[in-house]
């Protein structure tokens, strides 16, 4: 199982965490998914997880997808757009 980190704005309180985990739970190959509403990051577990179907899953709900995580910690210019 691999995992993947990414970068959504816009999501200001519970509701929003869920929507956003529950619209990535559909996806297929997708196990795992945990948001942080502090951080705007959204880890994702599973067996194949494809980041264009993130990306519009997560558009699709309504919060801004701002990228994956390539390496390094986020702030630092890592972040795949």
């Amino acid at each position: 199982m691999s995992s993947k980190i990414f970068l959504v704005e816009g999501m200001t309180c519970k509701n929003c965490k869920a929507h956003v985990e529950n619209g990535l739970k559909g996806i297929q190959g997708v196990d795992e998914v945990n948001a942080d509403l502090l951080t705007g990051l959204v880890t994702v577990k599973g067996n194949y997880v494809n980041d264009e179907l993130i990306k519009t899953a997560v558009e699709h709900a309504g919060y801004c997808f701002k990228g994956s995580e390539k390496t390094g910690t986020p702030g630092s210019e890592h972040w795949l757009c």
